[in-house]
């Protein structure tokens, strides 16, 4: 039974993660809600009691799903909203400023942590960009406590630093993941692994994982990259066999 289970699925946009499949991500939307439905069903069947589920999907599918995962007996633990950084307007609507990251548990959360972050300093003169209302002491020695606004990463990762062709979400989002809801020795389910970084940061937090990819070079990505992960390690991890 997993401890984590994280889903980072196609969000339909049309974008051509395989070529030998290049309608995977173009699906009818009835298909495609049934599909992702399904996935739901599956993961909340292998979730273990006090096990997370987090979920990363734009906001209105985030609404549609939370509403059928809290109808397989979850629980809304967490809404967080990983900010974006370009300004592109989509459609007949405000500029979507958001993704969204769901975190559902199955009952009371079996391990829940609040990271602690430090104060932001300024890139050019390395001072604070705020004074934090006269608690700069206190932030200094115990840092700031995390939010549910997430505006200090980026979800899409630029072109020189992605191991894939698609989206590549950065390992500090997967790092807080663990922070918050990881157990040593615990068990990370990653059904869309992409170039499997989430398994890299599960290995790193001693947890086991199981990860796959619909597309069959994503796997080989993850692949040479926990093989690279090993060497550098100096041998074989029990996480990685």
């Amino acid at each position: 039974m997993a401890d984590i289970v994280f889903l980072d699925p196609p969000f339909n946009l049309g974008k051509k993660y395989s070529k030998s499949d290049p309608k995977l991500d173009r699906r009818p939307p009835d298909e495609y809600r049934s599909w992702l439905f399904s996935v739901l069903d599956e993961s909340a069947r292998i979730l273990k009691p006090g096990g997370a589920l987090f979920l990363y999907h734009l906001p209105v599918w985030a609404m549609r799903c939370g509403s059928y995962m809290e109808g397989l007996g979850l629980s809304l633990h967490q809404w967080i909203a990983v900010s974006m950084k370009n300004s592109f307007v989509r459609g007949p609507h405000l500029y979507p400023a958001h993704y969204a990251l769901l975190m559902f548990t199955r009952g009371k959360p079996g391990h829940f942590n609040r990271p602690k972050l430090s104060a932001t300093r300024c890139r050019h003169c390395d001072d604070y960009v705020k004074d934090y209302g006269g608690y700069l002491k206190i932030i200094e020695q115990k840092g700031l406590n995390l939010s549910d606004v997430w505006d200090d990463l980026s979800p899409v990762r630029h072109a020189n630093r992605k191991n894939r062709q698609g989206n590549e979400l950065p390992a500090k989002l997967f790092e807080r993941v663990m922070a918050i809801s990881g157990v040593r020795g615990g068990l990370y389910v990653d059904p869309f692994t992409g170039s499997g970084t989430g398994a890299l940061c599960a290995a790193s937090a001693g947890m086991r994982f199981l990860v796959s990819d619909l597309v069959e070079s994503s796997c080989d990505v993850t692949r040479q990259r926990l093989e690279q992960m090993i060497l550098e390690e100096g041998g074989e991890s029990a996480n990685t066999r």
